[in-house]
């Protein structure tokens, strides 16, 4: 269901992009422009994958029903979460219905069927790792689904997640080339031995180097809040060594940005690797003073576990600009 929020007196870009919406869906009777389309809205997805049931929260732009071929960002939950939190906590839809793309939130797999949920990213997490659930092979159905309802580009459909998320991600980026055009994990890191993928993949990485969960210099993180459970992580400027090897990129990276912040004390350094072959690229958003968070989403969640929230960058903006300038060959 469309909501649109807005002061009558003083109309954002946003509020305008919505009542837009609402009367082309006047317009259509509150039908999609092409017949049996999904509407403005949110949507939950479900597909039989594994002897299971999976499901998506999947969030079409204002303005959808006009378009055909919309790029998809598919946005994975961290370790213990689920979709609707991941979609509460990023603050991605206010984008997807400015720049028109399916913003799309999977839900993982845990002993229970709708909260602590985890991803299968390779030696990580939880329930998803030790019971070794497919969700690459889940990814793909969910991506067959969502072409039946809406009219996507399959050559534009990138990854991003949070910790777990983001790990998971990874795991796309290194053995599903042939899916997805690029990646943009957040505070979380590949943890897999090998790179499948043949194809230069372009790879955005955001990692805080105060992250008090996923350590950016790699190593033994905490235990998960109330449980003994604790995980490895990579070491982040090793991990990055190996993409801008596989992707056959200058070994030295440029400075193309820098930030900084009084209050809080932050700071965000963009580090670009060129020369890729495929003209793929790498880049790592190297943050310091924020904790394990989504840069730029809901402010303040949990601060005494995931440490400081930081509005040093805009994630969401970041990864579009990014993902923008890449699609899969033809």
């Amino acid at each position: 269901m469309l909501r649109c929020k807005f002061n009558l007196l003083r109309i954002s870009a946003d509020g305008l992009n919505c009542i837009m919406g609402l009367l082309g869906l006047l317009a259509l009777g509150g039908r999609s422009a092409y017949g049996g389309f999904l509407t403005v809205g949110d949507h939950v997805i479900t597909v039989q994958y594994g002897a299971r049931e999976r499901s998506a929260i999947v969030h079409v732009p204002v303005r959808a029903p006009e378009r055909r071929d919309i790029p998809v960002i598919i946005n994975f939950h961290g370790g213990g979460g689920h979709a609707s939190n991941e979609q509460e906590y990023a603050l991605m839809d206010r984008l997807a219905d400015r720049q028109l793309f399916l913003a799309v939130y999977p839900n993982g797999t845990g002993r229970f069927s709708k909260r602590l949920l985890t991803w299968n990213a390779g030696s990580c997490c939880g329930y998803a790792a030790v019971h070794q659930i497919d969700d690459i092979g889940f990814v793909r159905v969910l991506i067959d689904k969502i072409a039946e309802v809406m009219p996507i580009d399959r050559r534009r459909i990138y990854a991003t997640g949070l910790s777990n998320g983001a790990m998971m991600a990874h795991r796309l980026a290194a053995e599903a080339a042939d899916l997805i055009a690029a990646v943009a994990p957040i505070a979380g890191g590949m943890v897999l031995p090998v790179i499948k993928s043949r194809r230069a993949i372009p790879v955005m990485h955001i990692h805080s180097l105060d992250d008090p969960r996923a350590l950016y210099a790699g190593g033994l993180g905490p235990p998960f809040p109330f449980t003994n459970s604790r995980v490895f992580h990579p070491n982040i400027d090793q991990m990055i060594s190996r993409w801008v090897k596989h992707n056959g990129c200058s070994a030295e990276p440029a400075i193309d940005r820098q930030l900084e912040s009084k209050e809080p004390r932050q700071s965000a350094t963009r580090y670009v690797y060129r020369g890729c072959r495929e003209g793929s690229e790498v880049v790592l958003w190297k943050l310091s003073g924020a904790g394990h968070v989504w840069p730029g989403g809901k402010p303040k969640v949990l601060e005494r576990i995931l440490g400081p929230s930081t509005e040093i960058i805009d994630a969401n903006q970041e990864m579009w600009d990014f993902f923008q300038r890449f699609s899969l060959p033809s």
